[in-house]
């Protein structure tokens, strides 16, 4: 399928397909006239990719996971489980450190309505 139809089946962008493809996560053919082409399994591959950036995972961390995708195995399994504790509790280090400012932004907030 062309990248226009592969854009219409995932709803993402055409921009972000080849960025996708620029960064090695999705692989294209070309026609004689240059124009990209997809496998049908783009689209299963697309929504990965997705769900992966939802995640919050980098393209290089992306990259990173993506062999146990493609060839697993046990080392493949196991090093994307690493890759993805690894951002898991970065995201959780994050989430208490937004807490945190939550909850000093809630005690200012208390803090201006007694004054009031």
């Amino acid at each position: 399928m062309r990248i226009g139809d592969l854009a219409a089946r995932t709803g993402v962008s055409v921009r972000s397909l080849r960025y996708y493809e620029e960064q090695g996560l999705l692989a294209s053919t070309r026609s004689p006239g240059g124009h990209r082409h997809y496998a049908e399994e783009g689209v299963d591959r697309v929504a990965y990719l997705q769900r992966l950036y939802a995640a919050g995972l980098s393209s290089q961390k992306i990259l990173e996971v993506l062999p146990c995708l493609e060839s697993p195995s046990g080392a493949t399994s196991d090093a994307a489980f690493a890759h993805l504790v690894e951002e898991r509790d970065k995201l959780v280090a994050h989430i208490a450190g937004l807490t945190r400012t939550l909850d000093s932004l809630n005690e200012l907030i208390d803090l201006n309505r007694a004054a009031r």
